[in-house]
């Protein structure tokens, strides 16, 4: 499971750099109304693909967001439509790694992988930024740094699935993230024929776990990212029309 999440890193993360947002930006709703007027605006999707809908920025003033936010930012990242080509990137990597056997190869084990990744995914997303925020009083959202050395910045990107905010402001531990992931891993149980052991749990917590500290990653370096090939792209423009 672990090494089928390092090679999905590795595919996705270089394979879409170049992809242009084609979608208007938006303002998240959650972010301080105050200061919606002047706040830099967040992509959607970064890269172009991966679900955005839960960023928010550190400097903007602290504002909790209601129950019923928590469940459209769930709902948003579990629905979009590349929710679902990312189950199927992970289904074709787990039927190339042969997880799950008896759900055989083929198109049939083929779709069984697809169907139960997704289902992964989005029990865990409903879980960890909708169902246990909104009833443990715990703020679902990345509050993106966007200063500071890039060392400094990975580093509070990766941390943020230990730590996050409660509804009054207060940091606290991220039982939102870890009591999501287990959850997942305790229903995923019904479907995973071949992994219910305690071993196999624990190893579900942690790539889920380890999948969103990658996906904080890119939430926090995208807007830097896309800013390097928008310049690039601009001298292009520029030397093609001095040329």
């Amino acid at each position: 499971m672990l090494k089928c999440l390092i090679l999905a890193a590795a595919m996705l993360m270089p394979a879409t750099f170049g992809i242009a947002q084609t979608e208007e930006p938006v303002v998240l709703p959650q972010d301080n109304p105050a200061a919606a007027a002047t706040a830099p605006e967040v992509d959607k999707r970064i890269f172009g693909v991966l679900p955005n809908y839960r960023t928010t920025e550190h400097s903007f003033p602290f504002q909790p967001i209601t129950a019923k936010q928590k469940m459209t930012i769930a709902a948003k990242d579990s629905f979009d439509w590349p929710a679902y080509l990312v189950a199927s990137a992970f289904a074709g990597l787990y039927q190339l790694d042969g997880q799950n056997p008896s759900f055989g190869q083929g198109l049939v084990g083929y779709a069984k992988r697809a169907g139960t990744a997704y289902g992964d995914q989005m029990i865990g997303n409903m879980f960890q930024e909708g169902i246990i925020p909104a009833l443990g009083h715990q703020d679902p959202r990345y509050f993106r740094l966007g200063e500071g050395s890039r060392k400094h910045r990975a580093f509070y990107a990766l941390s943020q699935v230990t730590v996050a905010r409660m509804n009054s402001g207060r940091r606290t531990f991220n039982f939102s993230e870890w009591g999501g992931a287990a959850a997942v891993a305790a229903i995923s149980n019904a479907y995973y024929p071949d992994s219910r052991n305690v071993s196999d749990n624990v190893q579900k917590v942690l790539t889920s776990v380890a999948t969103d500290a990658f996906s904080n990653v890119a939430k926090e370096f995208w807007p830097d990212i896309k800013h390097y090939f928008q310049r690039r792209r601009e001298r292009r423009e520029e030397r093609a029309i001095a040329h």
